[in-house]
């Protein structure tokens, strides 16, 4: 079964069909970059274009990259704040004349993860990290999510974790792999303080390269792995949800 999944993100927005049945998309995806101010409207029209460059009708799911509780969006770390309080459910069904489905974006990779990779069949507790333009956490016990974390917004050294060891932290600042994953390694020595987890899975666009990192982060107790499906988690978990619609 085919259902169509949008990924959200600070950078990009990003869709394609799905194919529940592999877990993996049905099409190549197709992106568009996130504008800037990203405003309801502006990002409700980027929507818009990655759904109508596949011509696809009926429900689909959308993620968004904050809290989200039955459709509205309650935080806007990395878009505008004019989201904060939007009926984004409301906005995007009535932008696209389609049911939709909005939820956290990190929670619907971790979703798809737990389903379809590297949290497959894994019992405890598993927590991932999407770390992008911002982190992104999914967190989940024996399987069942505990969703809207947001655990890249606890406090490391005076600072939103995010603002020192997402990539976007990496990239801006010109860091060096070995200097950002001491980075890494303090924030996941942090949430391994406050929930050790079983297993750490690491996922968006960098977890296509876990040989650059990965063998540098030292003293965690938990497994690290990166995500199976890398950055196509989100849109992924994004299908999943629109099926239950």
């Amino acid at each position: 079964m085919n259902m169509f999944g949008v990924d959200i993100g600070g950078t990009g927005i990003k869709g394609a069909p799905v194919d529940l049945d592999r877990g993996d998309l049905a099409d190549e995806r197709f992106k568009v970059l996130t504008p800037h101010p990203a405003t309801p409207e502006s990002v409700a029209d980027g929507v818009a274009e990655v759904v109508g460059h596949f011509g696809h009708t009926g429900p689909l799911g959308v993620t968004f990259p904050g809290v989200v509780v039955d459709g509205v969006t309650r935080t806007a770390a990395n878009v505008d704040s004019g989201w904060v309080g939007q009926d984004a459910r409301k906005l995007l069904s009535d932008r696209l004349g389609q049911p939709v489905v909005v939820l956290n974006d990190a929670d619907a990779a971790g979703v798809a993860e737990m389903t379809f990779g590297a949290g497959r069949g894994r019992g405890g507790t598993v927590l991932l990290l999407t770390l992008g333009t911002g982190i992104g956490s999914a967190l989940f016990v024996d399987g069942h999510l505990v969703p809207n974390t947001e655990l890249g917004h606890l406090e490391l050294h005076g600072h939103d974790a995010e603002k020192r060891a997402s990539v976007k932290a990496r990239e801006d600042e010109d860091l060096s792999w070995e200097h950002w994953a001491r980075r890494l390694r303090k924030y996941l020595a942090h949430v391994e303080m406050l929930f050790s987890p079983d297993l750490f899975v690491i996922g968006g666009g960098v977890s296509r390269k876990p040989e650059k990192f990965l063998p540098l982060i030292h003293g965690i107790s938990a497994e690290i792995v990166p995500a199976e499906l890398q950055n196509n988690a989100g849109i992924v978990g994004a299908a999943m949800a629109a099926a239950k619609l």
